[in-house]
């Protein structure tokens, strides 16, 4: 008599197969949402951006801080928040008001490629000798520095991972 059915051999081939491919999705997505916190983060810098703008235009200086751009909903109805509880984004204005340096930490994006090939790569720390963004020659309190791209070195505030890929993204008008 033959009976049908599977062997105890059979069943533990096919779970161990399950399992290796079910690991494999859970990387990838853990990927995938490093790059989408890190498109919206490049987001609300661009919309920053252009609220800073339209502030500018309105007033011929930049404001002193965020929440004040964010007090008239005609420039920016709120702040917009990092993609993590405690993460915000990084804005320094330069003390004569006519410049600022606005950054967020990224993660798993390659150095020097995509959109931080295209940022500002500089500081706005006082007492910074190199990399220094046009018009904070006057000295800043409270910079920050982004420099180069380096791996590993965010803009001060990283609000990322623990063991994550990090590099600052920064722009000045």
């Amino acid at each position: 008599m033959k009976k049908k059915g599977f062997t105890l051999i059979e069943l533990l081939v096919v779970i161990a197969i399950i399992g290796i491919l079910s690991s494999v999705v859970v990387v990838s997505l853990n990927s995938a949402r490093a790059k989408a916190r890190d498109a919206k983060r490049v987001a609300d810098i661009g919309e920053i951006k252009t609220a800073l703008g339209l502030w500018f235009d309105s007033f011929q200086e930049y404001p002193a801080d965020l929440t004040e751009l964010a007090s008239d909903p005609q420039f920016l109805t709120s702040v917009p928040a990092g993609p993590n509880p405690t993460e915000v984004y990084i804005y320094v204005p330069s003390a004569d008001g006519f410049s600022y340096h606005l950054g967020a930490t990224l993660e798993q994006v390659p150095v020097n490629t995509g959109v931080l090939a295209s940022d500002r790569d500089c500081t706005s720390a006082e007492g910074a000798t190199e990399n220094l963004c046009t018009g904070f020659e006057a000295g800043v309190v409270g910079g920050f520095s982004g420099g180069p791209d380096v791996a590993g070195t965010g803009c001060g505030n990283t609000g990322a991972p623990t063991g994550a890929t990090i590099a600052c993204y920064d722009v000045t008008p």
